[in-house]
């Protein structure tokens, strides 16, 4: 068992203790469990493992533990059951509503029309995608209580209720707009839209690499190229991306140098040289919009620009689907053409011509 600490600087809760840069949960039969570095979340799992608000067997105890679980899982390699960083970040995020909503309800009285019922409030208070995500929140927990066993219930409740109604983004960021949100952003952010202008590659991919990303790749033909080889952390598939004279620019303005030496560094990094947060960068890019007094667009937009100005500009539909990461082509040619506010041409011929 740990010992009874004199002092608590960090304000520790019960049984959480700091050894090694770390911090760790003692548990009743004695064993450590590592909690991590960041005293903020140590605390979070303590207090869910302490439940001081006699919580347990309720959804609030159970979302909180669900999302222990995918804060180990995030650890993990994709093909043993890892999951995305993001998505565990929403996962966080999304249990704040739901355990205000449900919380004090045990697993098994959750039934269809509580999560309808959800769903129209959401509507109601004018967040009806927001809804959607935590209901796709909610229904991951219960379909994780079943695998384990856990809340004595036998089904998903969220199987079979109809999500709210959503609008497809079809937001096409213009020319003049993306220049001047560019004019008025730092370096790191003008870098980033540039890149996912660039290689249409989600940005929570973009933001973690590193130099490690930049290789040189010998051709079927023994010619020699640089490229960028990126996993679509969405898809789990694996593309090489040419380093053409546009992307190198941006790599040149990032301060990357065809030899660097800080593989572990992210290309897009702070002055302190750690990486960017995804909802940290957002924030910054909604700042830059407001400054230039251009209509919102977000960064998931300027892969849609850069995929409808590549078909428009005569590239291969198979060629885009690739960057995107769409599963068939038909996929990538909606996501371009419901983008694209072109002006055609009308009917011309003359009904009154002979021979009509």
């Amino acid at each position: 068992m740990a010992r009874k600490r004199n002092d608590n600087p960090l304000g520790l809760p019960l049984n959480v203790y700091a050894k090694h840069s770390a911090f760790y949960y003692v548990h009743r039969s004695g064993k450590w469990e590592r909690l991590g570095t960041d005293v903020r979340e140590a605390k979070r799992k303590a207090q869910l493992y302490n439940d001081p608000d006699n919580t347990f067997g309720t959804m609030t105890y159970f979302l909180d533990a669900f999302v222990v679980h995918c804060a180990q899982r995030t650890l993990l390699p994709r093909e043993k059951g890892g999951m995305a960083p993001r998505t565990y970040e929403d996962y966080k995020r999304d249990i704040e509503p739901l355990k205000a909503y449900f919380g004090r309800m045990l697993p098994a009285a959750v039934e269809a029309k509580h999560i309808g019922a959800y769903l129209d409030m959401c509507v109601e208070l004018d967040r009806p995608v927001r809804g959607n995500r935590e209901k796709a929140c909610l229904s991951a927990c219960f379909s994780w209580m079943i695998r384990k066993g856990e809340g004595g219930i036998n089904g998903n409740p969220c199987k079979g209720v109809r999500r709210n109604k959503e609008t497809k983004r079809e937001r096409y960021v213009e020319h003049a707009e993306y220049h001047a949100v560019r004019a008025v952003a730092v370096r790191q952010v003008q870098c980033l839209m540039a890149l996912i202008y660039r290689t249409l590659q989600r940005p929570e991919d973009i933001i973690i690499w590193t130099a490690a990303n930049l290789i040189t790749k010998v051709e079927p033909d023994g010619s020699r190229r640089r490229i960028i080889r990126t996993k679509q952390g969405k898809t789990g598939a694996t593309i090489d991306i040419a380093i053409t004279a546009e992307i190198d620019e941006i790599l040149v303005e990032l301060g990357v140098t065809a030899t660097p030496s800080r593989h572990q560094m992210t290309l897009i990094h702070t002055g302190k040289g750690e990486p960017y947060t995804y909802s940290g960068l957002c924030s910054m890019l909604t700042r830059y919009l407001k400054k230039s007094k251009v209509t919102n667009f977000g960064f998931y937009d300027l892969k849609g620009k850069g995929a409808t100005d590549m078909w428009l500009s005569g590239i291969p539909l198979e060629v885009i689907q690739v960057l995107c990461g769409h599963e068939s082509v038909k996929t990538t040619e909606i996501y371009v053409k419901s983008r694209w506010r072109g002006t055609v041409e009308p009917n011309k011929v003359d009904v009154n011509c002979s021979g009509f």
